[in-house]
């Protein structure tokens, strides 16, 4: 078969690997909401030209990722309460689908694949490594969803790895007991491998309500009026 149009890969872009790390920066909280990007101090820091960099900052513009204020500049964006409404109302929708077809799967394993993760979350709670805690996390999620053997409910939850992290991030500091966050997940796993179906969504719409309260006071997914989203 001729593919004419096909031409060869060629090596990540320099505004693609600024692009990266700015990116992996938002996600870990290294650039907090609300942070603005100055084009001078971040060209010396990359070393490069502004060219590169500006591309760069208008993917992550075009992500959703940064903002743009008028004769003000590009600043990371802060999760208002609407973003943070969204944001958990489609991890809801995403994680409850995920969480039936795994309550219909092989339970003892998918609880013992989510048992690495809480391990992993105890162990950061343990050496008092907000980083690391909010990792093992973001990872319990994401294994929930991998066992749901449903490639379309990954490929949507991907789309939401970086604000997901963010809102993890900004949780850290809402817990008085970091341990907190290790019992939720272990009563999850629990309700799932006793097959329990009702308890398991039950602890699991609790889990991202119990969030979205945090993040954003006087916000719920339960009730009241939606609110808007920026």
């Amino acid at each position: 078969m001729s593919l004419p149009d096909i031409e060869p890969v060629s090596r990540e872009s320099t505004a693609g690997i600024i692009a990266r790390q700015l990116r992996d920066a938002i996600m870990t909280g290294a650039l907090p909401p609300g942070t603005q990007l100055g084009e001078t101090d971040l060209a010396s820091r990359f070393q490069v030209s502004r060219g590169p960099l500006r591309e760069a900052m208008q993917h992550l513009v075009s992500e959703g990722l940064l903002r743009s204020e008028r004769h003000r500049g590009l600043f990371v964006i802060d999760l208002e309460p609407g973003d943070v409404y969204d944001i958990y109302s489609a991890r809801s929708a995403i994680e409850r689908a995920a969480m039936l077809r795994a309550l219909r799967g092989d339970r003892e394993r998918i609880a013992t694949e989510l048992e690495e993760a809480v391990r992993a979350m105890a162990a950061a709670a343990d050496e008092d490594d907000p980083t690391a805690l909010s990792w093992a996390d973001l990872r319990f999620h994401e294994a929930l969803i991998a066992a749901s053997g449903s490639k379309r409910l990954v490929r949507m939850a991907r789309t939401l790895l970086i604000e997901t992290r963010m809102c993890l991030t900004a949780l850290q500091g809402t817990y008085q007991q970091v341990e907190e966050r290790v019992t939720e997940h272990t009563s999850i796993i629990e309700a799932l491998r006793a097959g329990d179906e009702e308890t398991a969504l039950s602890l699991l719409e609790a889990h991202m309500e119990d969030a979205v309260q945090r993040l954003a006071p006087g916000t719920s997914l339960r009730e009241g009026e939606a609110p808007a989203v920026p």
